[in-house]
Protein backbone atom coordinates (compact mmCIF):
# COMPACT_ATOMS: atom_id res chain seq x y z
CA UNK A 1 0.00 0.00 0.00
CA UNK A 2 1.44 3.34 -0.97
CA UNK A 3 0.62 7.01 -0.89
CA UNK A 4 -2.92 8.18 -0.38
CA UNK A 5 -4.48 4.73 0.01
CA UNK A 6 -2.30 3.95 3.01
CA UNK A 7 -2.87 7.41 4.50
CA UNK A 8 -6.63 7.00 4.27
CA UNK A 9 -6.31 3.50 5.73
CA UNK A 10 -4.19 4.69 8.68
CA UNK A 11 -6.49 7.61 9.21
CA UNK A 12 -9.58 5.46 9.55
CA UNK A 13 -7.76 3.06 11.89
CA UNK A 14 -6.36 5.87 14.01
CA UNK A 15 -9.77 7.54 14.24
CA UNK A 16 -11.32 4.29 15.43
CA UNK A 17 -8.51 3.86 17.96
CA UNK A 18 -9.07 7.43 19.22
CA UNK A 19 -12.79 6.86 19.74
CA UNK A 20 -12.25 3.57 21.61
CA UNK A 21 -9.54 5.06 23.76
CA UNK A 22 -11.66 8.08 24.77
CA UNK A 23 -14.33 5.76 26.19
CA UNK A 24 -11.77 3.74 28.21
CA UNK A 25 -10.14 6.85 29.67
CA UNK A 26 -13.45 8.27 30.87
CA UNK A 27 -14.46 4.93 32.43
CA UNK A 28 -11.10 4.41 34.16
CA UNK A 29 -10.77 7.92 35.44
CA UNK A 30 -14.27 8.08 36.91
CA UNK A 31 -13.87 4.54 38.26
CA UNK A 32 -10.52 5.35 39.83
CA UNK A 33 -11.91 8.53 41.40
CA UNK A 34 -14.93 6.74 42.93
CA UNK A 35 -12.94 3.67 44.02
CA UNK A 36 -9.97 5.64 45.37
CA UNK A 37 -7.66 3.61 43.12
CA UNK A 38 -4.46 5.36 42.04
CA UNK A 39 -3.75 2.24 39.96
CA UNK A 40 -6.83 2.86 37.82
CA UNK A 41 -6.25 6.60 37.68
CA UNK A 42 -2.62 6.02 36.77
CA UNK A 43 -3.76 3.72 34.00
CA UNK A 44 -6.22 6.37 32.85
CA UNK A 45 -3.42 8.96 32.88
CA UNK A 46 -1.25 6.60 30.88
CA UNK A 47 -4.14 6.12 28.46
CA UNK A 48 -4.85 9.83 28.23
CA UNK A 49 -1.27 10.51 27.22
CA UNK A 50 -1.62 7.83 24.59
CA UNK A 51 -4.82 9.44 23.42
CA UNK A 52 -2.76 12.59 22.95
CA UNK A 53 -0.08 10.59 21.17
CA UNK A 54 -2.61 8.99 18.84
CA UNK A 55 -4.12 12.37 18.12
CA UNK A 56 -0.68 13.81 17.37
CA UNK A 57 0.13 10.78 15.21
CA UNK A 58 -3.06 11.33 13.24
CA UNK A 59 -2.45 15.06 12.88
CA UNK A 60 1.19 14.52 11.91
CA UNK A 61 0.09 11.91 9.39
CA UNK A 62 -2.31 14.35 7.76
CA UNK A 63 0.41 17.01 7.67
CA UNK A 64 3.10 14.68 6.32
CA UNK A 65 0.79 13.82 3.43
CA UNK A 66 0.73 17.48 2.38
CA UNK A 67 3.13 18.37 -0.44
CA UNK A 68 6.15 20.67 -0.16
CA UNK A 69 5.45 24.38 -0.63
CA UNK A 70 7.58 27.42 -1.33
CA UNK A 71 7.93 28.25 2.35
CA UNK A 72 8.29 24.58 3.43
CA UNK A 73 10.57 23.04 0.85
CA UNK A 74 10.73 19.72 2.74
CA UNK A 75 6.96 19.62 3.04
CA UNK A 76 5.73 18.71 6.52
CA UNK A 77 7.93 15.69 7.19
CA UNK A 78 9.18 17.18 10.44
CA UNK A 79 5.64 17.63 11.80
CA UNK A 80 5.61 13.96 12.75
CA UNK A 81 8.98 14.23 14.47
CA UNK A 82 7.92 17.28 16.48
CA UNK A 83 4.74 15.43 17.45
CA UNK A 84 6.78 12.40 18.57
CA UNK A 85 9.10 14.68 20.56
CA UNK A 86 6.31 16.56 22.39
CA UNK A 87 4.41 13.39 22.95
CA UNK A 88 7.32 11.53 24.55
CA UNK A 89 8.27 14.60 26.60
CA UNK A 90 4.72 14.86 28.01
CA UNK A 91 4.78 11.11 28.74
CA UNK A 92 7.94 11.53 30.81
CA UNK A 93 6.33 14.39 32.76
CA UNK A 94 3.21 12.28 33.38
CA UNK A 95 5.35 9.42 34.68
CA UNK A 96 6.96 11.82 37.13
CA UNK A 97 3.53 13.07 38.31
CA UNK A 98 2.13 9.58 38.85
CA UNK A 99 5.31 8.56 40.73
CA UNK A 100 4.78 11.43 43.19
CA UNK A 101 1.16 10.42 43.88
CA UNK A 102 2.24 6.77 44.32
CA UNK A 103 4.79 7.71 46.94
CA UNK A 104 2.16 9.71 48.82
CA UNK A 105 -0.22 6.71 48.72
CA UNK A 106 2.49 4.33 49.89
CA UNK A 107 3.01 6.53 52.95
CA UNK A 108 -0.73 7.04 53.59
CA UNK A 109 -2.68 4.02 52.21
CA UNK A 110 -6.43 4.28 51.49
CA UNK A 111 -8.98 1.43 51.16
CA UNK A 112 -9.62 0.17 47.61
CA UNK A 113 -12.35 -2.12 46.20
CA UNK A 114 -10.42 -4.79 44.29
CA UNK A 115 -13.37 -6.32 42.41
CA UNK A 116 -14.38 -3.11 40.67
CA UNK A 117 -10.76 -2.28 39.92
CA UNK A 118 -10.45 -5.65 38.19
CA UNK A 119 -13.60 -5.18 36.13
CA UNK A 120 -12.73 -1.72 34.84
CA UNK A 121 -9.08 -2.63 34.14
CA UNK A 122 -10.23 -5.74 32.23
CA UNK A 123 -12.28 -3.61 29.82
CA UNK A 124 -9.26 -1.36 29.35
CA UNK A 125 -6.99 -4.36 28.70
CA UNK A 126 -9.18 -5.75 25.91
CA UNK A 127 -9.63 -2.35 24.28
CA UNK A 128 -5.93 -1.48 24.37
CA UNK A 129 -4.94 -4.80 22.88
CA UNK A 130 -7.48 -4.31 20.09
CA UNK A 131 -6.14 -0.83 19.29
CA UNK A 132 -2.53 -2.09 19.29
CA UNK A 133 -3.44 -4.78 16.77
CA UNK A 134 -5.20 -2.18 14.59
CA UNK A 135 -2.01 -0.12 14.47
CA UNK A 136 0.51 -2.93 14.09
CA UNK A 137 0.68 -2.72 10.29
CA UNK A 138 1.78 0.92 10.17
CA UNK A 139 4.21 0.61 13.07
CA UNK A 140 7.02 -0.81 10.96
CA UNK A 141 8.02 2.33 9.07
CA UNK A 142 6.57 5.35 10.83
CA UNK A 143 8.04 6.69 14.07
CA UNK A 144 4.69 8.17 15.14
CA UNK A 145 2.55 5.14 14.45
CA UNK A 146 5.26 3.07 16.11
CA UNK A 147 5.13 5.29 19.16
CA UNK A 148 1.33 4.98 19.28
CA UNK A 149 1.55 1.20 18.80
CA UNK A 150 4.02 0.75 21.67
CA UNK A 151 1.93 3.01 23.89
CA UNK A 152 -1.13 0.89 23.27
CA UNK A 153 0.72 -2.35 23.85
CA UNK A 154 2.25 -0.87 27.00
CA UNK A 155 -1.23 0.22 28.09
CA UNK A 156 -2.57 -3.28 27.66
CA UNK A 157 0.14 -4.74 29.92
CA UNK A 158 -0.33 -1.95 32.44
CA UNK A 159 -4.06 -2.69 32.57
CA UNK A 160 -3.23 -6.35 33.06
CA UNK A 161 -1.05 -5.33 36.01
CA UNK A 162 -3.95 -3.34 37.46
CA UNK A 163 -6.27 -6.39 37.03
CA UNK A 164 -3.77 -8.55 38.94
CA UNK A 165 -3.38 -5.96 41.70
CA UNK A 166 -7.19 -5.76 42.01
CA UNK A 167 -7.34 -9.54 42.38
CA UNK A 168 -4.57 -9.55 44.96
CA UNK A 169 -6.32 -6.76 46.94
CA UNK A 170 -9.52 -8.88 46.92
CA UNK A 171 -7.64 -11.93 48.22
CA UNK A 172 -5.29 -10.33 50.74
CA UNK A 173 -6.75 -6.92 51.50
CA UNK A 174 -3.33 -5.25 50.98
CA UNK A 175 -4.35 -1.88 49.55
CA UNK A 176 -0.67 -0.89 49.34
CA UNK A 177 -0.56 -3.03 46.16
CA UNK A 178 -2.54 -0.33 44.34
CA UNK A 179 0.17 2.37 44.46
CA UNK A 180 2.85 -0.29 43.98
CA UNK A 181 1.31 -1.37 40.69
CA UNK A 182 1.15 2.23 39.55
CA UNK A 183 4.91 2.49 40.12
CA UNK A 184 5.18 -0.29 37.55
CA UNK A 185 3.00 1.85 35.28
CA UNK A 186 5.58 4.60 35.65
CA UNK A 187 8.31 2.17 34.62
CA UNK A 188 6.29 1.17 31.56
CA UNK A 189 5.73 4.80 30.57
CA UNK A 190 9.41 5.72 30.90
CA UNK A 191 10.53 2.65 29.00
CA UNK A 192 8.23 3.47 26.09
CA UNK A 193 8.83 7.20 26.02
CA UNK A 194 12.60 7.45 26.45
CA UNK A 195 13.72 5.88 23.10
CA UNK A 196 11.19 8.00 21.18
CA UNK A 197 12.26 11.13 23.06
CA UNK A 198 15.91 10.37 22.24
CA UNK A 199 15.33 9.51 18.57
CA UNK A 200 13.16 12.57 17.86
CA UNK A 201 15.63 14.79 19.74
CA UNK A 202 18.52 13.46 17.61
CA UNK A 203 16.60 14.24 14.43
CA UNK A 204 15.69 17.75 15.61
CA UNK A 205 19.36 18.37 16.48
CA UNK A 206 20.32 17.39 12.88
CA UNK A 207 22.51 14.55 14.19
CA UNK A 208 24.03 12.09 11.73
CA UNK A 209 21.47 9.26 11.43
CA UNK A 210 22.23 6.10 13.46
CA UNK A 211 24.21 3.52 11.52
CA UNK A 212 26.00 6.10 9.38
CA UNK A 213 29.44 7.44 10.32
CA UNK A 214 30.42 10.76 8.75
CA UNK A 215 34.14 9.95 8.86
CA UNK A 216 33.43 6.61 7.18
CA UNK A 217 31.48 8.38 4.41
CA UNK A 218 34.35 10.88 3.98
CA UNK A 219 36.94 8.07 3.84
CA UNK A 220 34.82 6.21 1.26
CA UNK A 221 34.61 9.26 -1.03
CA UNK A 222 38.34 9.95 -0.59
CA UNK A 223 39.15 6.38 -1.60
CA UNK A 224 37.80 7.07 -5.12
CA UNK A 225 40.62 7.71 -7.61
CA UNK A 226 40.83 11.41 -8.46
CA UNK A 227 39.41 12.69 -5.17
CA UNK A 228 41.90 14.69 -3.10
CA UNK A 229 39.85 15.83 -0.15
CA UNK A 230 36.34 15.85 1.30
CA UNK A 231 35.19 18.68 3.56
CA UNK A 232 32.08 20.50 4.76
CA UNK A 233 30.32 17.15 4.92
CA UNK A 234 26.85 17.16 6.50
CA UNK A 235 24.54 14.19 6.86
CA UNK A 236 21.17 14.57 8.53
CA UNK A 237 17.64 13.19 8.44
CA UNK A 238 14.57 15.32 7.75
CA UNK A 239 12.72 12.33 9.19
CA UNK A 240 14.00 8.74 9.56
CA UNK A 241 13.17 7.75 5.98
CA UNK A 242 14.58 10.90 4.37
CA UNK A 243 18.36 11.17 4.78
CA UNK A 244 20.22 14.08 3.15
CA UNK A 245 23.90 14.64 2.45
CA UNK A 246 25.83 17.73 1.34
CA UNK A 247 29.58 17.96 0.81
CA UNK A 248 32.43 19.78 -0.90
CA UNK A 249 34.86 17.51 -2.74
CA UNK A 250 38.25 18.64 -4.08
CA UNK A 251 39.21 16.71 -7.20
CA UNK A 252 42.40 16.52 -9.25
CA UNK A 253 42.09 18.86 -12.24
CA UNK A 254 42.80 16.23 -14.92
CA UNK A 255 39.68 14.15 -14.05
CA UNK A 256 36.36 14.57 -15.86
CA UNK A 257 34.13 16.20 -13.21
CA UNK A 258 30.84 14.68 -14.41
CA UNK A 259 32.15 11.12 -14.49
CA UNK A 260 33.68 11.54 -11.06
CA UNK A 261 30.46 13.03 -9.66
CA UNK A 262 28.51 10.06 -11.01
CA UNK A 263 31.02 7.69 -9.40
CA UNK A 264 30.79 9.44 -6.03
CA UNK A 265 26.98 9.51 -6.07
CA UNK A 266 26.66 5.84 -7.01
CA UNK A 267 29.15 4.87 -4.32
CA UNK A 268 27.31 6.80 -1.57
CA UNK A 269 23.96 5.34 -2.62
CA UNK A 270 25.20 1.74 -2.77
CA UNK A 271 27.37 1.86 0.37
CA UNK A 272 25.17 3.97 2.66
CA UNK A 273 21.72 3.97 1.07
CA UNK A 274 21.65 7.78 0.88
CA UNK A 275 19.76 8.91 -2.21
CA UNK A 276 19.40 12.67 -1.67
CA UNK A 277 22.74 14.42 -1.96
CA UNK A 278 24.27 17.68 -3.12
CA UNK A 279 27.97 17.53 -3.94
CA UNK A 280 30.05 20.55 -4.87
CA UNK A 281 33.19 19.70 -6.84
CA UNK A 282 36.19 22.01 -6.49
CA UNK A 283 39.75 21.94 -7.79
CA UNK A 284 41.07 23.85 -4.78
CA UNK A 285 39.76 24.75 -1.36
CA UNK A 286 38.46 28.32 -1.16
CA UNK A 287 40.11 28.74 2.24
CA UNK A 288 42.77 26.09 3.03
CA UNK A 289 43.02 27.23 6.68
CA UNK A 290 39.34 26.68 7.26
CA UNK A 291 38.94 23.74 9.65
CA UNK A 292 35.98 22.50 7.57
CA UNK A 293 38.27 22.14 4.57
CA UNK A 294 40.07 19.32 6.27
CA UNK A 295 37.78 16.87 8.03
CA UNK A 296 40.90 15.13 9.30
CA UNK A 297 41.39 17.96 11.78
CA UNK A 298 37.99 17.05 13.17
CA UNK A 299 38.39 13.26 13.18
CA UNK A 300 41.01 10.85 14.38
CA UNK A 301 41.26 9.29 10.93
CA UNK A 302 44.66 10.45 9.69
CA UNK A 303 44.89 9.35 6.10
CA UNK A 304 47.67 11.85 5.45
CA UNK A 305 49.56 9.72 2.96
CA UNK A 306 46.75 9.75 0.40
CA UNK A 307 48.52 9.54 -2.95
CA UNK A 308 46.60 8.47 -5.98
CA UNK A 309 48.00 7.24 -9.29
CA UNK A 310 47.42 9.92 -11.89
CA UNK A 311 45.61 8.44 -14.86
CA UNK A 312 47.04 10.31 -17.79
Amino acid sequence: MTGLASYAHFRSRLQLALAMNAVIIAAEFIGGWILNSIGLMGDAGHNLVDQGSLFLALYAHLLTARPASESRTFGYHRAGIIAAFLNSFILLLTAFGIALVCLKRLLEPVPVDGGWVMAIAAVSFVANLTIALLLQQGAKDDLNIRSAFWHMLGDAWVSLGVIISGGAILLTGWTVLDPLVSLLVVGAIVRGAWPIFKESMEILLESTPPGISASHVAATIESIAGVKNVHDLHIWAVEPRLVMLTSHVIIEPQHTPLELLQLIQNRITTDFGIKHMTIQLETECCDPDDIHCDLRKLTEHHHEGHTFAHHH
